[in-house]
């Protein structure tokens, strides 16, 4: 493409290469459908990151319904514009005394409308991700943990296609089966766009009863687990369901900071050292 047009994007796509050069690793957290809790995966793997001492930004590709600042406790707020046209990320304070603040953007820290339906087609959606990775002033970062939509659409694909060295993608699912097979196509999706599958997360697996303690398979269990075996990709764990967890995303606590002796916490830390150690493997 030549002219102007051609141009801004050459120099946009220039400013991304030179951005993700800074960022270690890049995640994508995926799942086949929604309401599996991808969101929730998403936010406290970028948590349970930061409390191993690592630098993170948390990037919200789910335009059409973002929840992350919900979950961070900063709706609200707002990004903004430099001296220099860069868009400045949100800084969370980090779970770790003392440690690197988590660098959050998402649709919801623009100043729009929560109730207002983002209506916008394929190109749209695709320029809003390209100006979040090229023109957010990332910084160093040691990980980039990409949220996006449920299923295997635009928001996904350009993120794979615009970050060849991508590290990796999460799925998630639920026991559930019909989670279960959508989170199969997650895993081919990984598999047909050249992208490495780091692991497989069940998320839902069991309710803990906070009167009782017991476990309560509200949702089956194991079937995360089977289709890594199929799939032949690892399983990385599965997380409870627990009240600690759903109360602490709507009052915007950050839950592996406020339960971190909780067992979805801890099943979340095993995670990311499994997440780590694959990513270690894979050097």
């Amino acid at each position: 493409m030549h002219g102007p047009q051609g141009a801004a994007q050459e120099a946009q796509n220039k400013r991304l290469q030179e951005r993700m050069s800074a960022v270690t690793h890049k995640i994508l957290v995926m799942s086949g459908k929604g309401g599996v809790g991808k969101t929730t995966v998403a936010v406290n793997l970028a948590l349970a990151i930061a409390m191993k001492g690592y630098s993170v930004g948390i990037m919200d590709t789910d335009l059409h319904g973002p929840n992350i600042a919900k979950m961070l406790g900063v709706q609200g707020e707002r990004l903004y514009t430099s001296a220099e046209n860069t868009i400045e990320p949100f800084e969370v304070a980090s779970p770790l005394p003392g440690g690197t603040p988590i660098k959050a953007v998402s649709l919801a820290l623009s100043g729009n409308d929560d109730d207002e339906p983002i209506i916008w087609r394929g190109p749209i959606k695709i320029s809003v991700i390209k100006q979040f990775l090229a023109d957010v002033n990332w910084g160093t970062l040691d990980f980039l943990i990409i949220d996006s939509p449920p299923g295997t659409g635009d928001e996904p694909l350009i993120v794979v296609q615009t970050l060849p060295e991508l590290s990796g993608c999460v799925i998630v699912t639920t026991p559930q089966e019909v989670a279960i097979l959508d989170s199969r196509k997650s895993i081919n999706f990984a598999k047909k766009t050249n992208s490495h599958v780091l692991g497989v997360i069940e998320n839902m697996s069991g309710f803990t009863c906070p009167h009782c303690g017991k476990s309560i398979d509200i949702f089956g269990k194991g079937g995360g687990e089977k289709a890594a075996k199929e799939m032949q990709v690892p399983f990385l764990g599965s997380i409870p369901l627990e009240t600690e967890l759903m109360q602490a995303e709507d009052t915007g606590k950050l839950f592996m900071k406020e339960f971190p002796d909780s067992k979805s916490a801890m099943a979340i830390m095993k995670i990311t050292d499994k997440v780590l150690e694959a990513l270690h493997e894979k050097k």
